[in-house]
């Protein structure tokens, strides 16, 4: 084995889920983070069966499925008349058919888990207040008094170690903004069904809703195709950013307009994609998740995303006979298999955001797929192996 020791930047899903990867085959893992504690952040985050599938094998499903949601459908219902247009079968029916459950879960959990399962691994050592500057490899053998065989960037869109790899992905606004909030089961209106994902289609927007079982809420995400920010980062929405909201989904349901106006406190989240780039320099320095492929939510792929990511990148390094072979196999396959994931996800933009005539044949095709036919066309999506 040509690695034996890994240095990761960014204790978020994707760099947690890494180092339990590694140290599945035996690879030393310090994990560098630049806040002085991982703290709850961010809502709700759907967990479909390509990426629980890793989770099992990392052995941290079980604590996922005493506190997650999962849910008996994924249904795509009109915002405007709450006539439901089509559905998915899930629950049951998702570990059935794709072998690993489907469930939803506050991003925290998900952390938390990842955090306990690193903690417990003698082959882990988190190192919290560490941010990582300009001169990358000398920081890193400061900080922990040895040298990384491998550097795996796993920082998030915003990456600040992107920018050593030749012709690397670049962050860019997609034009597209949202914003997330959630509402307790107590308050909940009926328009929020308690055991399924919900997304609500209108004109040039959508809302996607379900239960976290765990914050007895439920999770609530407005995104909206149109609108200009220099803002990078997810803040509690302005007067006139919640002004913006109401005015993108005039016209919806009175029951979802309602629920819209009396959100309290809303996270305003400008959404940015990373362009298509070289995700390793062919030496030591690889990156992963959001950092390699940033995506838009329209997929709800982008913890399962990193999370195959990390999983994959662990055993090609640790199958091949050389670090430049293993990470060249790493972008080979993951490049492509991200790149049909962000089609994907920029078909469902396309079918969530129709209006005219191109909504009216959207709901006429999925008037005429039945339930099955629809969880076919996932098979290659949440059937996936990650090995």
């Amino acid at each position: 084995m040509a690695v034996e020791t890994v240095a990761i930047v960014g204790a978020g899903m994707a760099g947690l889920t890494a180092a339990l990867a590694f140290a599945r085959h035996g690879i030393t893992c310090d994990i560098f983070e630049q806040a002085a504690s991982l703290q709850e952040v961010g809502a709700g985050l759907q967990l479909s069966p390509n990426a629980s599938r890793v989770l099992s094998k990392l052995g941290v499903l079980g604590d996922l499925e005493r506190l997650w949601t999962e849910p008996d459908e994924v249904q795509l219902v009109s915002g405007r008349s709450l006539h439901r247009l089509a559905y998915v079968p899930s629950g049951r029916f998702a570990r059935q058919r794709w072998g690993a459950p489907y469930g939803v879960i506050h991003r925290a959990t998900l952390q938390d888990a990842l955090l306990h399962a690193v903690n417990a691994n003698p082959l882990c050592t988190l190192r919290l207040g560490s941010k990582i500057g300009s001169a990358v490899r000398d920081e890193l053998a400061e900080i922990s008094g040895r040298h990384h065989d491998l550097i795996v960037a796993a920082d998030g869109v915003w990456s600040g170690i992107r920018s050593a790899i030749p012709k690397n992905p670049e962050a860019v606004f997609s034009n597209s903004v949202a914003w997330r909030f959630m509402v307790s089961k107590s308050e909940a209106p009926s328009w929020l069904k308690p055991n399924a994902v919900s997304a609500f289609l209108g004109p040039s927007a959508h809302i996607v809703a379900y239960p976290l079982k765990e914050k007895d809420s439920f999770n609530i995400v407005a995104i909206a195709s149109g609108g200009n920010t220099g803002n990078r980062w997810n803040t509690e929405a302005s007067a006139a950013q919640k002004d913006l909201l109401l005015r993108h989904f005039r016209g919806w349901h009175p029951s979802i307009a309602e629920t819209l106006a009396a959100s309290e406190k809303p996270t305003f989240w400008p959404l940015y994609q990373v362009t298509p780039g070289r995700w390793h320099n062919g030496r030591d320095l690889v990156l992963i998740g959001d950092a390699a492929h940033a995506m838009l939510p329209f997929a709800a792929q982008g913890a399962a995303m990193a999370i195959e990511d990390a999983f994959i990148l662990a055993n090609r390094v640790a199958a091949l006979p050389s670090l430049a072979q293993a990470l060249s196999a790493y972008e080979t396959e993951r490049a492509g298999r991200v790149a049909k994931v962000r089609a994907r996800g920029e078909f469902n933009r396309f079918a969530y955001h129709a209006r005219g005539p191109l909504k009216l044949g959207r709901n006429f095709v999925l008037s005429m797929r039945p339930p099955q036919s629809l969880a076919a066309d996932l098979d290659w999506l949440y059937g996936f192996d990650a090995e």
